[in-house]
């Protein structure tokens, strides 16, 4: 069963998303003007998420850390927002959220530098993280923007350079190579353990 597109009229913008309250704690990611619900992650990425973001802990000043609570405005073919798992932003980002009044990264601020997506189950979810989010983390310049899939065991590193992502993907005991986090020393054996 096909399902049909949403009109211009029921598409909100990104300003619209902005001020959206249906009077929940229902967390939605923008995708095309469209209102998607996120439903609760699973334990096992919810472990993976906060493996990693300990990880970085270790690294790195803490406030450039946020956990599934910092939302990106990236492009689409209408306003689209996405809400990584984990985010770690660059100075400039942080100063600039932390002059907003909400924890949004929209275009005319700087990006951050590196963006974690876990892969939920489905092949909806692989494809949205693997196609569509790569592309748009892409155009907003994200210096690395990880997939890390718990279904194969791996972790795709995509590398900015030159305007486009440079993928590697790492696994086993390989450790994971970082240009914003190097001193991160997990191999996807110990991530996904």
């Amino acid at each position: 069963m096909s399902q049909a597109l949403p009109t211009e009229s029921q598409c909100l913008t990104f300003e619209e998303y902005l001020h959206h309250d249906d009077g929940t704690d229902t967390r939605y990611e923008l995708v095309n003007g469209v209102l998607i619900e996120m439903p609760p992650e699973s334990e096992e990425n919810n472990d993976i998420a906060r493996r990693l973001l300990f990880e970085f802990a270790k690294h790195m000043p803490f406030a450039l850390l946020a956990y599934k609570d910092t939302e990106i405005e990236v492009t689409g073919r209408r306003a689209t927002a996405r809400i990584p798992d984990l985010l770690v932003h660059t100075e400039a980002s942080k100063a600039a959220v932390a002059e907003s009044t909400r924890a949004t990264i929209t275009r005319d601020m700087p990006p951050p530098a590196l963006v974690v997506e876990v892969v939920s189950p489905g092949q909806t979810n692989r494809e949205r993280d693997y196609r569509y989010k790569h592309t748009e983390y892409a155009a907003r310049g994200i210096a690395e923007y990880w997939i890390v899939d718990p279904e194969t065991r791996q972790v795709t590193l995509c590398l900015w350079v030159n305007g486009q992502y440079e993928d590697q993907i790492y696994s086993g005991t390989e450790v994971i190579r970082s240009t914003v986090v190097p001193a991160f020393a997990l191999n996807p054996a110990e991530i996904f353990a």
